[in-house]
């Protein structure tokens, strides 16, 4: 380098880890970032600790994705990524940030899971062809519907539109029912949103919303949240529970 020359070079680097998708890449389109289903993410620095305390993001519900927004390399488009995947990421945040020893309450006792243990469910990739659509016989109608798996984007809707509900100080916020009419895409093969918000306020059977909601949780990519541990000399089978304290380990 010549005398004077001022280096372009960042005086510091941030390491980073890549993060293995639960959906390997098989609910994007194949020229989506998100199709080699893998995520770069950087460790966690003191700007993070910023948005995690940042009151204001708290209050609105936002930290979190304000937080993976900032860790996130890789150049993707975070609206695009499904609830399983976006779980996967939450992990490997905490894991980059805190470390992998996370202590939760149970029954009155504390429990302390390594997350760097948790597994990705184990998906049937014949299942998916890089399209966010999927269908299902609903048990009880018979009715086939098409469905999408939540992503942040579809998320984000929703919740302007409860807001938009909260606005008109409606008694009761339509909060299942709304969220049904953004996952469910066609009715036997009738993808029009009018006859999917008709479908779902009239006709659609309350056992068969849950059995949807059900087949949809065990369907869809995500992380493996299940542990377990020893109750009373036995083991039993629990969902880790992510409280206040994930991202406050002290």
């Amino acid at each position: 380098m010549a005398e004077n020359e001022v280096s372009n070079e960042p005086k510091f680097k941030f390491p980073t880890e890549v993060v293995e998708l639960p959906s390997k890449g098989l609910v994007y389109p194949e020229d989506n970032p998100l199709s080699s289903g893998k995520v770069e993410m950087k460790y966690m620095t003191a700007r993070e600790e910023d948005i995690i305390t940042n009151a204001n993001y708290i209050r609105k519900g936002i930290v979190i994705d304000k937080l993976l927004q900032s860790l996130i390399v890789s150049d993707i488009n975070y609206n695009d990524l499904v609830v399983g995947d976006k779980n996967a990421l939450l992990i490997a945040a905490r894991v980059l940030g805190y470390g992998k020893d996370y202590q939760f309450t149970y029954r009155g006792e504390d429990h302390t899971v390594d997350l760097s243990t948790l597994e990705n469910k184990e998906i049937n990739k014949k299942d998916f062809n890089h399209k966010n659509e999927f269908d299902y016989t609903l048990p009880h109608s018979k009715t086939q519907v098409t469905f999408q798996l939540m992503t942040q984007g579809i998320e984000n809707k929703v919740d302007r539109e409860l807001k938009g509900i909260a606005k008109l100080k409606k008694e009761v916020t339509p909060e299942m029912s709304t969220r049904m009419k953004y996952l469910i895409i066609a009715v036997d093969g009738d993808d029009d949103p009018k006859v999917v918000r008709e479908f779902v306020d009239n006709y659609l059977l309350a056992r068969d919303a849950k059995a949807l909601r059900d087949h949809i949780v065990d369907f869809q990519p995500d992380v493996d949240f299940t542990y377990d541990i020893e109750i009373d000399g036995e083991l039993e089978e629990i969902t880790i529970p992510i409280t206040s304290n994930f991202f406050f380990p002290d």
